[in-house]
Order: C-alpha cells, then structure tokens, then sequence
C-alpha cells in the first residue's frame, strides 16, 4: 500500500495540472493587429497626368478584412473558373475581381488632383479616403483603406 501511495499522488496532480489547464484557466488573449485585413497590392503602376499640368507616378494597394483572398477564390471556383482552365489575366492585371473598374476609378480621382495633393501628407490621406468611399460606393470591391506604396511627382 505505501509504494501505492506516491503513484496515486502523481496521478492526482497530473489530472489536477489537466483539469486546470482545459478547463478553469483563462485563455491567452487575442493578438491585436496593426493592419486589420490583407493588402493587395494593384500589380501595375500608375502614370497619370495631373490636372495642373505635371504627372505622377503611384503604385497602390488596397487593404481588405481578413479572409478575402479565400473569399475571392472560392466565388471564382464556384463561377466555373478552375485553376486549370481559367484564363490568364491581362498583362499587368492581378486577381483581383474588377481590377479594371478599380483603376479606372483610381485614374479618374488622381488624374483630377493635383500635385500639391499628392505631395502633403493630410491631403494625401483625403484623396484615399475619397479613392475608397468611391470604390465602396461604386463597386463590389469592399477596400478598408487605399495605400500609396510608392509617389513620384514630376
């Protein structure tokens, strides 16, 4: 019985440990992200004239909630377009559903800005904060945020 008795209280602590650990203590908080989606980012540049004569350089992405990308291939996969049998992208075009729409709506609001707009920071964020009203407004495309990866104005 007494070489019974040190088993039994190892048994005992060992389910206790187990017992704490699954069932009364607390799970670990959820990390808190800093960018709160996935970011696209649109594969082509843009090159627009400047409504005051200059032009810009830009390349943009575009910050969606987490599960989009699965979202995006799953709603392809279900409209019959496989892996295999899609058909390519146009040169310069990623995956995105109405990248074209998107651009042309990116184009057109940079295309009337001017380059004091794109040169300041508060008024840079105005114009993507206007860039992601429209395309939320406009299309099925639901962006988070528009970023400028990269400026160049001349």
């Amino acid at each position: 019985m007494k070489k019974k008795l040190p088993i039994i209280a190892v048994i005992a602590v060992v389910l206790a440990g187990g017992v704490y650990k699954f069932a009364l203590a607390t799970p670990p908080p959820k990390p808190k992200y800093k960018v709160e989606g996935e970011v696209y980012v649109i594969p082509k540049e843009f090159l627009v004239n400047l409504e005051d004569g200059r032009f810009a350089r830009l390349n943009v992405g575009l910050e969606f909630g987490h599960g989009y990308s699965a979202a995006v291939a799953a709603a392809e996969a279900a409209a019959g377009h496989s892996a295999k049998g899609a058909a390519k992208p146009v040169e310069g075009f990623g995956i995105l559903p109405q990248e074209p729409v998107v651009r042309d709506i990116i184009t057109d609001i940079l295309s009337a800005s001017s380059a004091r707009q794109l040169s300041t920071h508060e008024r840079r964020e105005r114009l993507k904060k206007r860039i992601a009203k429209k395309l939320n407004k406009t299309t099925d495309v639901k962006v988070h945020e528009v970023l400028f990866t990269d400026v160049t104005v001349q």
